[in-house]
């Protein structure tokens, strides 16, 4: 089942905290700068926290044109609302697929349980030119939607986006037929998996931790480590490190030793075409970025309601 080629890593790194909309901590695994590396993706926060006061300022009333924003809630709650009057809460296991296309103008407010905790994640996926001005959509994916296959060996795979095993995921009707995953595996164990050797896939480790190189070699790819006098580098892969494989392999092999490990598995299909980027809107050009703010400016940025 797995004679092809296996991926190799093209480069990991940690998550760097930063803070976003109105004051929120988060850690940002990738961004602006790691453009076009990750192509269709864009952005991936991690916003968990067990502070309140590091989260519940929000994000505020803003725009989004030319991109998709996928919200995958491990705790607590988020209260959403837009300029065409939707409104509602994105709880714990859910996940919010939404495709501002055309453009759209909406806040995201972090509430966290009852314990104050607020676990999340957010990926910007972009949008193909022929795409970007589409009208405005959601799919809100609730928690019990979303299939879970448990196999004999403790591994664990919720399936978000793509199909495992011949089940398929809810999320429907990306151009960039992605994959999302979110995959457990138990100490001493291993998961391999399928992957489409033309897209990009990448992982992000959101608990304990493991080996995403099969040769447990940590010169075999790229790594940067968190200050230039660090002297190990990183071979099984931690919270918070974000995997990115090489182009090419047909297949993905992660194996833990003494610690299970969670992690978020994405991948998409590369768009292969110029970015124009700044702040919350991505589109093709220059000028289609000047258009965007001046329209956000006049009031006509809202082409559908």
């Amino acid at each position: 089942m797995y004679s092809g080629k296996r991926s190799e890593i093209n480069k990991i790194w940690p998550s760097d905290p930063t803070i976003e909309g109105a004051g929120v901590h988060l850690k940002r695994a990738f961004g602006f700068h790691e453009i076009p590396l990750l192509d269709p993706f864009l952005l991936l926060d991690d916003f968990r926290s067990q502070n309140p006061q590091e989260y519940k300022a929000g994000f505020p009333w803003h725009p989004h044109r030319g991109i998709e924003t996928v919200t995958y809630i491990l705790e607590g709650d988020v209260e959403h609302g837009d300029s065409l009057g939707n409104q509602g809460n994105i709880s714990s296991g859910d996940v919010q697929w939404m495709t501002a296309g055309s453009g759209i103008i909406h806040q995201e407010m972090p509430k966290g349980n009852y314990k104050g905790e607020m676990l999340g994640f957010q990926l910007w996926t972009n949008l193909p030119a022929k795409a970007k001005m589409t009208p405005p959509r959601y799919q809100e994916i609730k928690r019990n939607s979303i299939p879970l296959i448990s196999r004999q060996d403790g591994v664990k795979i919720k399936i978000i986006a793509g199909s495992v095993d011949e089940v398929q995921g809810p999320a429907k009707g990306i151009m960039i037929n992605p994959e999302f995953l979110d995959v457990e595996i138990p100490a001493g164990k291993s998961f391999i998996h399928n992957v489409n050797p033309k897209h990009t896939v990448l992982a992000y480790v959101i608990d304990g931790a493991a080996y995403f190189d099969a040769k447990h070699n940590p010169f075999s790819h790229d790594a940067i480590g968190k200050n230039y006098f660090d002297m190990i580098p990183p071979c099984e892969c931690k919270n918070g490190t974000l995997v990115l494989y090489a182009r090419g392999g047909d297949h993905i092999e992660v194996t833990t030793d003494k610690y299970s490990v969670r992690f978020l598995l994405i991948s998409g299909q590369p768009l292969n075409e110029p970015i124009a980027w700044y702040g919350p809107i991505v589109m093709n050009t220059k000028e289609e970025l000047e258009v965007a703010f001046a329209e956000y400016k006049n009031g006509t940025f809202i082409h559908y309601q």
